[in-house]
């Protein structure tokens, strides 16, 4: 399946669901649908309310549910045949695709870290500041964590935010996994176990002022933590909707030119190798997201091109879909922070 987190306009406000991509232009309310096949053996009230205990409209409930809930998640989708298309309450539960506003699938995941893994990266980036890579990045998987703030997180079509303290703004050809059950002391060989489901992910970067914050040894810092900079999506691919995970074609495009073609074969280390790292002495939970890293020439940092304000970027990844997100205007406004002189 290809879930999704999206979110409805009601009289009430903005309300997130839980969701199921069909064709990529389709959305299904699993909660509603579930409810509906479940109205055929129940009363109305107690349908809703047992479809709301079995399969939740919440992407971390729904993983924390389990098997059970995939199961009825199945069900659902089965049921519906095009003939019924709302509910028992007469509400919406197939939507097309513009209709609803797609967030990333765990709107607030429960940790960010991104790793490097990408040897073709790692050779340029070498290249461009003229260091070796060090040998411990062969022995280790390296990562850093990143901001899982509710206003960092984004999904498709989020405009992208260009902040007011930088010239250079990047986008960065990703994917990674979500964690699909909570577990510790993970083996390389049980830890496909642990995957929920795979997303392409645009980790937006603020490149003058991350590179002098990274000569302090801590980390990438206001390079990378602002609204909207963590984009995810369009999709949660579980793992039954993709072949071999480590022969998947990955594409960037800018105003529908191709900048990068790359693949996912060139991962230096596997996501069961990272989970396996992280997961010594330390519990992962449902939510948890570990990212791959840039793909070679998978940034205008290493191509020496530079987005600009208005610009269209779509991140493709084979198996899962297309991310596409549009750069906003600088701010008029100058930084509130002058740095000290």
């Amino acid at each position: 399946m290809k879930l999704v987190t999206f979110e409805l306009t009601t009289q009430l406000g903005k309300q997130p669901r839980l969701g199921a991509m069909i064709d990529d232009d389709q959305i299904v309310d699993l909660n509603s649908a579930y409810a509906l096949h479940l109205s055929e053996t129940q009363g109305q009230s107690a349908a809703y309310q047992s479809a709301e205990a079995i399969l939740p409209s919440d992407m971390i409930q729904y993983f924390e549910r389990g098997e059970r809930s995939r199961k009825a998640a199945q069900v659902s989708l089965e049921r519906l045949d095009g003939t019924n298309s709302t509910g028992i309450r007469g509400e919406q539960i197939v939507y097309s695709a513009d209709q609803v506003e797609l967030l990333a699938p765990f709107p607030r995941p429960a940790s960010l870290r991104d790793f490097g893994v990408f040897k073709t990266h790692m050779d340029a980036a070498a290249l461009i500041t003229g260091k070796e890579i060090s040998p411990e990045w062969f022995k280790l998987p390296n990562y850093y964590r990143g901001s899982t703030s509710p206003a960092s997180i984004a999904g498709h079509e989020a405009p992208v935010t260009w902040p007011n303290y930088t010239d250079k703004l990047d986008f960065e050809l990703e994917w990674g996994v979500y964690i699909g059950k909570e577990g510790k002391n993970i083996s390389v060989e049980d830890a496909p176990n642990y995957i929920g489901g795979y997303t392409i992910y645009n980790d937006i970067s603020a490149r003058d002022i991350q590179f002098r914050h990274m000569t302090l040894a801590l980390g990438p810092a206001k390079g990378k933590d602002f609204d909207n900079s963590n984009i995810m999506g369009p999709c949660l691919a579980t793992p039954d909707e993709i072949d071999d995970p480590y022969n998947l074609r990955m594409i960037a495009r800018v105003n529908g030119e191709v900048w990068a073609d790359g693949n996912t074969s060139d991962m230096y280390y596997t996501f069961a190798e990272m989970i396996s790292f992280v997961s010594q002495s330390e519990t992962l939970c449902v939510g948890d997201f570990l990212g791959s890293g840039t793909v070679g020439k998978g940034c205008g940092w290493e191509l020496d091109r530079w987005i600009q304000p208005g610009d269209v970027i779509e991140l493709e990844v084979e198996g899962i879909g297309l991310l596409r997100n549009q750069i906003e205007e600088k701010s008029a406004n100058p930084a509130a922070w002058q740095e000290k002189q």
